[in-house]
Order: C-alpha cells, then structure tokens, then sequence
C-alpha cells in the first residue's frame, strides 16, 4: 500500500513585511495618479530600508503626485507609527529620483502595430511589453484558489486584523505564514504543517505568542475539519522576532510576485504587478487571464483551468493562447482555446475597458494576494461570464 504523502506548501506576508511595504507604496502612488490623469503611464518602483525610502521608475501624467505625503501616509496606515519600531513614517528620509516614460515604448503602447496596418476601431494600444503571463483557478476553494495560498492569505489577514484592532498590543506589523496541505489525488485532504512568525515587542514571552497565535489566528482561519492531533505547528520558530521589518531586512518592489498570485501552484511568467497602470500586460493580461479561468471553472467546463497568455511589445492581440484543464475538461483543451479566442478580447485595450482598470482601485490589492478578494468586489474575479461558457457544456 502506498503511504507516501503528497504536500504542497505556500506562504503569505503580511503588509508590514518590506517587500509588501514597497509594493503598497508602489501601488498607493500609482492610485494616486490614476484617480487624477486615468491616461498617465506609471511604472512606480521602490526600495526601503532602515531609515530610507527610495522610490524609482517611469512616469508620464499631467498630475502632480506629492510622493513624499504619498509614501509617509502609506507607512502610516500599515502601522510603523512607533520610533522604537526602527521605521517611522515621520522620520525616514524619501528620495524620489522618477523620470518619464521612454518615448521608444510609447511609440507601440500610444497605437499598436494592427492600427499603424490600417485596422483601428478604436481600441489602438499595443502590448507595453513583451512577455507570457498566467491565469490559473479551481474548484477546491470557494475562491477557486489553491487551499495552501488561499489558507496562507487568510491567516496573514487575521495576524493584521488581530494587531490593528488591538487584540494583541505586543504584535508589531511584519510577518510571515505558510501552509503546507496534504493531498489525496487532487482532493484536499488536510493540514499537515502550519508556520506563523510575527514581529512582537520585547516584553511578550514565546509561550503567550505561540498560545495566542494558534488560537485566534491559525484555528480562527483554517477549517477544523482539515486540522488533526499530527498538524504540526511552528510559532516564532527562532524564538524571537523583535527586529523587523526595514529595520531588520531591506524590501523592494515586486519581490513578493507567487506571494502575489497562486502561492507556486500555478506558474509564473516573472512580471510584477505593483507599481504598473493597465497598459502593462505583466499586470491587466495577468489579470484577465485570472477572470477567464475562474469562470471556465464557475461555469463546469474544468475542475482547475490555466491559462497562458503570450503578448509582443507594440501588438495588441497576443501571440499565443494555451488552456491546461489537466485532464478535468469536460471539453478539449483546444477546443477551449477557441472558446476562449471567440468570446474574450484579449488585447490590451479592450481588457481595460472590459475590467475598467483605469481607477485608483489597486493598493487594496498589494497585500495579501491580488485573486481571490472576494471582499474588495475586484473586477477581475467577477463570474459574469458564466451564463455564456456553461452554453459550450
């Protein structure tokens, strides 16, 4: 009898984590601009560390953005309101070093190569970029997520929630948590292994930690009937995490990308999101190709669905569309290609007006995964084109 175990393992940060801190930055300026000059072009990169925000990138708008206020307010809601933290949104020095836009790119962003042919109706712009990005969804969540990413976002909303509302006064805003699920097949079957590691205060022993981190945090999230008496649980682990965030550890923007998306369940085509306005196809293909396959999936047509998606910089229609169900189609992969070309714009434009990404709607979306966020409404996990893919049964 085979016995062997089959784990899969994912982790989430939190917001406080310098990477996170970085892409919320990134993100918070290019809402910023958006909700003032919907057609600028923003490509908002950062970096922190102790003492020290830089932030670097392309930017072409008619507004002005105070990135400074920007950038300190930012840090302020995450939490790093405490100077004995080692990082204060009211004394860190901000180095602001933005430049515009190459205008080479923007030659095949501004028209794409099908308008330059003579085929224009309208919805001009070129891919900003070359490139392949994934969607990916399935049923074993009731955010068609895998269980361990969906499992680890969960919990590291909970280790944000407990600190900000107060619950436990010695948490501090940097941490970690991981998810390791065992599977039967492709069934969830349950929790194998759970790591949570949280920044605290000096004065808070490990054993009230872990105590109130296993019961207010890991069993208020994860299902019971999934944890059993060999669930192992890792606390702190090193046994003490006081020093952290860009005091303990520099950040940057987009490090955190399988954080970001299926937590390395799905596969990744190594564009970052943060920081980028919806003419990027690293962000807004991602995107859609997240839409398509969660409602291949609402609509029964697979129990898991990727999608790949391949763009050209300066062409609008992508090069290549490839669907994966692995097995659980009820049609070909093929024939769901086609489906796909036939009832889904997939240029960069007509993706934008399809999800109406031309709003200040993605900071909400810096931390704790851009998919699955069924409490922020996000355009992209709308199962509105489920009615239309279930007529393909």
């Amino acid at each position: 009898m085979n016995t062997e175990k089959k784990l899969f393992t994912s982790e989430s940060v939190t917001e406080g984590h310098p990477d996170k801190i970085c892409d919320k930055i990134s993100d918070a300026v290019l809402d910023d601009i958006l909700a003032n000059d919907p057609e600028a072009r923003v490509a908002c990169e950062c970096c922190c560390a102790t003492g020290l925000v830089v932030v670097f990138g392309e930017i072409t708008t008619k507004h002005y953005c105070d990135i400074r206020s920007v950038v300190r307010k930012t840090i302020e809601e995450i939490g790093y309101t405490d100077p004995q933290m080692g990082f204060h949104f009211e004394n860190i020095a901000v180095l602001n070093t933005l430049n515009e836009q190459s205008p080479d790119i923007a030659l095949g962003v501004d028209k794409s190569l099908e308008a330059k042919n003579g085929n224009s109706d309208g919805l001009d712009n070129g891919a900003g970029d070359q490139g392949m990005m994934f969607g990916y969804a399935t049923n074993e969540t009731e955010e068609y997520l895998p269980a361990p990413i969906y499992y680890a976002q969960k919990m590291a909303m909970r280790l944000t929630e407990v600190r900000k509302n107060g619950m436990f006064s010695y948490l501090r805003p940097d941490g970690k948590t991981q998810v390791s699920v065992e599977y039967d097949g492709d069934k969830v079957k349950r929790i194998d292994t759970v790591v949570l590691s949280t920044q605290h205060t000096a004065d808070v022993s490990l054993e009230t930690i872990k105590k109130d981190m296993i019961e207010h945090v890991i069993k208020y999230v994860l299902p019971s009937e999934l944890i059993d008496d060999e669930t192992k649980y890792f606390i702190n682990p090193t046994g003490r995490f006081v020093v952290g965030g860009p005091q303990g550890d520099s950040g940057l923007t987009g490090r955190k990308i399988i954080v970001d998306t299926y937590g390395g369940y799905a596969p990744h085509g190594g564009g970052a999101f943060s920081g980028k306005d919806p003419t990027k196809v690293d962000r807004s293909a991602c995107y859609m190709a997240r839409y398509i396959a969660k409602n291949i999936v609402a609509a029964g047509l697979s129990d898991k669905c990727q999608i790949q998606l391949a763009y050209a910089i300066g062409v609008a229609n992508p090069v290549s569309v490839r669907i994966d169900t692995f097995g659980t189609g009820v049609l070909s992969d093929e024939k769901l290609s086609e489906i796909v070309r036939e009832n889904f714009d997939l240029r960069p434009s007509a993706i934008i007006k399809k999800l109406d990404l031309r709003r200040p709607i993605y900071s909400q979306t810096a931390a704790y995964g851009h998919f699955g966020r069924s409490e922020l409404n996000l355009p992209w996990e709308a199962l509105d084109a489920v009615e239309t893919l279930k007529q393909y049964k």
